[in-house]
């Protein structure tokens, strides 16, 4: 019986007193049974990895890390559904940025606007932007993922109709403002599909979702081509509101269908039986077995992350990638939406002054043609980041795309100061323009949510989201009808200087489990 306890204790997981109650209470021939039956246990122990242990019922209980449960899922019939849903939200998004373009210089021939107040129904929805990032990205650490994604989604809607109804200047820039408010946890629903994708190929996968943006800000002006039309024929801004509000309502009903908890998130609280829950359901969407892939004896790895909140972003550990994030968005929300106001300006005059020939002043008269093929470019910017970011990394393709980014804004604002410029020459250049600028803030975005920890991953990137609202709510004032072009030209490229250098200042994180990135 001595020599079965100490066999026991060496390898066995049996503890003192099963062994002394075996030995003692049975013959000689039974206490040989149960050291056999020890050695036997000890030979089977040494089968198994440091993760692996005997439950008491002789089962094999296996301890496995989130990021190898997300990876074995693979990508499938599930992440698709949660890329339609939060996908629809995304280009929801865009489609409310990008009317700021048409409806504020309709509402301006309309209502006989100044142009401080023009500016200033652009810079509402940014400043609810603003608001929105820093309430609703940290509402999605705290309560879900999932909870606040249907919220900003709902917001969005709402306000979006209610926008059609309004009659006054203040009345229009308060809906304006509270559907900012909404906008402003796009990056929550972002994180949620960020945090479904296995780590091998995050980057191309993540970045699927930025069709759906470039689809938004295609449709809108086919959408303000429809409602709006040229201003003489009955045309109707709030039917063009309403229209662009449509996809928000979808996502929102989509989220509730097919977007479950973050299984990230619910481990970080604790709730690791949930997160096995939605595991389970995802590997069966993507037609494994569920419980061949995560049986019931499998245990997931604790978040050994400590608690976390806002105040951990300005921590040594994580500082410097805050302000060079934080740097990075303010930049790039800044140009991106700058270029858009920029562009539509250039071929709003240029038909203006063609309709001032003809005899025929309306206030606005777009160049839809021109301004739909200028945004196609922004399939093309997301195509090349898709192709190159898991090849040459996150950093080195947002350096490129900045770079080529700033110089073809100013040569495009320059060259469209000149009065003999060729139309066709100018819808190149916005063409290119708007690549290059889609292609960087398609990385930028994709890195934010990879250099977080999951604790206080939604809230870093909502104030990074935030930075950049407050980049875009200052960008009206500066692309206003009183200011050169060639002045916004080279501020353009000042600030593209600026997030190029920021932008450097990023680990890489390429391939590299999400917030795992190494100190700085």
């Amino acid at each position: 019986a001595m020599s079965s306890k100490s066999s026991s204790n060496e390898y066995s997981k049996l503890d003192d007193e099963q062994v002394r109650a075996l030995s003692s209470e049975t013959p000689l021939c039974q206490s040989l049974e149960v050291s056999s039956f020890i050695e036997d246990s000890a030979s089977l122990s040494e089968d198994f990895t440091d993760d692996e242990i005997l439950s008491g019922r002789g089962e094999r209980e296996i301890i496995v890390s989130m990021d190898d449960a997300i990876e074995s899922i693979g990508y499938g019939r599930f992440q698709k559904k949660v890329l339609l849903a939060v996908g629809l939200c995304f280009a929801a998004d865009a489609m409310e940025v990008m009317l700021l373009s048409f409806l504020s210089l309709v509402l301006q021939a309309e209502w006989g606007l100044t142009e401080r107040q023009t500016a200033s129904i652009t810079a509402s929805v940014f400043a609810g932007q603003l608001i929105g990032a820093l309430c609703l990205g940290g509402l999605g650490d705290r309560i879900g993922r999932r909870p606040t994604f249907c919220l900003a989604a709902t917001i969005i809607f709402v306000f979006g109709v209610t926008t059609s109804l309004a009659k006054t200047y203040e009345t229009l820039v308060a809906m304006r403002f509270a559907v900012g408010f909404g906008v402003g946890g796009a990056s929550v629903p972002f994180d949620v599909l960020a945090e479904f994708l296995p780590n091998s190929n995050r980057g191309k996968n993540l970045l699927y979702i930025e069709y759906f943006w470039t689809a938004g800000t295609l449709s809108v002006p086919f959408l303000a081509w429809l409602s709006i039309g040229d201003g003489i024929s009955g045309g109707s801004w709030q039917f063009f509101v309403i229209l662009c509000a449509i996809p928000c309502l979808a996502s929102a009903i989509l989220g509730v269908i097919f977007v479950p908890e973050s299984p990230r998130w619910l481990l970080a609280q604790g709730r690791s039986v949930e997160a096995m829950t939605v595991l389970r359901r995802a590997a069966k969407e993507n037609g494994h077995d569920p419980h061949d892939l995560f049986p019931e004896a499998m245990q997931l790895e604790e978040d050994d992350e400590e608690e976390s909140g806002i105040c951990d972003l300005l921590a040594p550990r994580w500082r410097k990638i805050s302000f060079a994030l934080w740097a990075v968005f303010f930049c790039y929300s800044f140009a991106y939406y700058g270029t858009i106001l920029a562009i539509t300006r250039v071929f709003d005059d240029e038909s203006s002054s063609s309709a001032q020939v003809g005899g025929d002043d309306t206030g606005y008269n777009f160049n839809y043609s021109a301004i739909l093929k200028s945004s196609a470019g922004e399939v093309l910017g997301t195509t090349l980041v898709v192709m190159s970011v898991d090849r040459i990394g996150r950093v080195a393709s947002q350096i490129f795309c900045y770079v080529m980014g700033g110089l073809s804004v100013f040569v495009f604002c320059w060259y469209a100061s000149y009065e003999n410029s060729s139309g066709s020459v100018l819808v190149l250049l916005a063409f290119l323009v708007r690549a290059f600028e889609m292609g960087s803030s398609c990385v930028t975005v994709l890195s934010a949510p990879e250099l977080l920890p999951t604790k206080v991953r939604t809230t870093g990137h909502s104030v990074a989201s935030a930075m950049g609202r407050l980049g875009a709510l200052l960008c009206p004032f500066l692309v206003a009808e009183s200011t050169p072009l060639k002045t916004i030209g080279t501020t353009m490229l000042c600030i593209h200087i600026v997030t190029v250098f920021s932008a450097y200042q990023f680990p890489e994180t390429s391939g590299l489990a999400m917030g795992r990135v190494k100190k700085v």
